[in-house]
């Protein structure tokens, strides 16, 4: 029993660990983008190793809790959802690493007004991939409720970005890099998979699952 114990408590904090890792991710990407910065794009790619690696690990220690302790209820959901939520956050570490590869051809790009609101939306989104492993390690069902909700507000500033491309291409159509600035948006706005690692938190709390979530409709 004692084994069990320490074996979750390793996987918690290889979780942890790996969540620090992408938002710093993200945090350098987004500043290699926005402050032209080399050095934080290469941050992103020494990064990426790290990440890659506690990907592995995490999913080998899940294997071997499910293959040799055979966990029950609460904790065979807490397991379970360990696995995609690692999946969950490789991907957005592979996003990051994207956004850093495209900010070198952005490197001589002295456009300033598509950027205003990017630092923005990855701050939401660095936010919800905060607070899903926050409530995920507190068992906190009500702020997974509240990272669901926020998906909303970074959905709104997805769309504002895009009317802004838009209207910057129309007054600049030979602007070179605009497309690949829509791609940064387009990136951004895939970070927060959070909404279903807040939807496993409240399964791991609640033992039933909630519907995707989805925007309503705007009227």
């Amino acid at each position: 029993m004692r084994h069990f114990l320490e074996e979750l408590e390793e996987l918690n904090n290889r979780l942890l660990e790996m969540s620090g890792s992408v938002e710093e991710s993200i945090c350098r990407s987004v500043a290699a983008v926005v402050d032209h910065d080399a050095q934080a794009a290469q941050t992103v790619f020494q990064n990426e190793a790290r990440i890659n690696q506690l990907e592995i690990q995490i999913d080998n220690i899940a294997i071997g809790l499910l293959a040799l302790q055979q966990p029950m209820a609460v904790d065979l959901r807490f397991v379970t959802m360990a696995i995609k939520i690692n999946n969950n956050l490789e991907r957005m570490g592979d996003i990051a690493v994207n956004i850093a590869e495209r900010s070198i051809s952005l490197l001589n790009d002295l456009s300033q007004k598509p950027r205003i609101d990017v630092p923005h939306m990855a701050k939401l989104a660095q936010d919800m991939i905060r607070n899903s492993l926050d409530a995920f390690v507190r068992k906190d069902v009500e702020l997974a409720r509240n990272v669901l909700r926020s998906d909303d507000a970074v959905d709104d500033m997805r769309d504002e970005i895009y009317a802004e491309i838009v209207k910057f291409m129309e007054e600049d159509l030979e602007g070179p890099h605009r497309h690949r600035l829509h791609v940064h948006r387009q990136k951004l706005e895939r970070w927060p998979t959070t909404p279903p690692t807040s939807q496993r938190r409240a399964f791991l709390c609640a033992g039933r699952r909630r519907a995707h979530h989805a925007a309503q409709p705007k009227s």
